[in-house]
């Protein structure tokens, strides 16, 4: 049997047809998964709601008492007298820096605002006092601690 020439081109057109629809129905597909994907990255969100404004700040016996212990990574002190916790804030209520805790009380070191023992302002720029902030006993017998809650400044959870 003569294979004309017009035949095998018909072959090779046939053969190249088959191959560029399962390559382009290929991409389309990938392109569909990753569509897709994309999609599912874009719904879920991406909000992050910051630290936690209640959380454990350890046992009572872990702050002796006449202690004044600052938290930096929570910006609180916590201050214990006798049976009686507080936590203060050591966040500067002039510009939000972190203050410092000073013999007298405490110290802003960037603007110098300085505050007493309680948190009342003595100078600087400062323009209040430092917010107390409610302690309670866990059910695990830890210290918690709610910024979320101020309380009145010299108010002391008793233990």
């Amino acid at each position: 049997m003569n294979v004309s020439h017009t035949d095998a081109g018909k072959k090779g057109t046939t053969e190249r047809r088959s191959f560029l629809t399962w390559l382009s129905s290929t991409a389309l597909a990938g392109s569909a998964v990753i569509s897709a994907l994309a999609n599912f990255v874009f719904l879920k969100p991406r909000a992050t709601y910051g630290a936690p404004s209640r959380f454990s700040i350890g046992r009572p016996d872990q702050f002796p008492s006449g202690a004044r212990i600052a938290i930096e990574t929570r910006r609180i002190c916590i201050a214990r007298e006798g049976n009686q916790v507080a936590a203060i804030s050591t966040t500067c209520t002039h510009l939000g820096c972190i203050v410092g805790v000073a013999d007298t009380g405490f110290a802003c070191p960037c603007h110098g605002s300085r505050y007493d023992q309680d948190g009342n302002v003595t100078g600087g720029p400062a323009p209040k006092a430092l917010p107390w902030y409610q302690v309670k006993l866990a059910p695990n017998g830890d210290l918690e601690v709610d910024t979320n809650v101020e309380i009145k400044a010299g108010t002391y959870y008793n233990l």
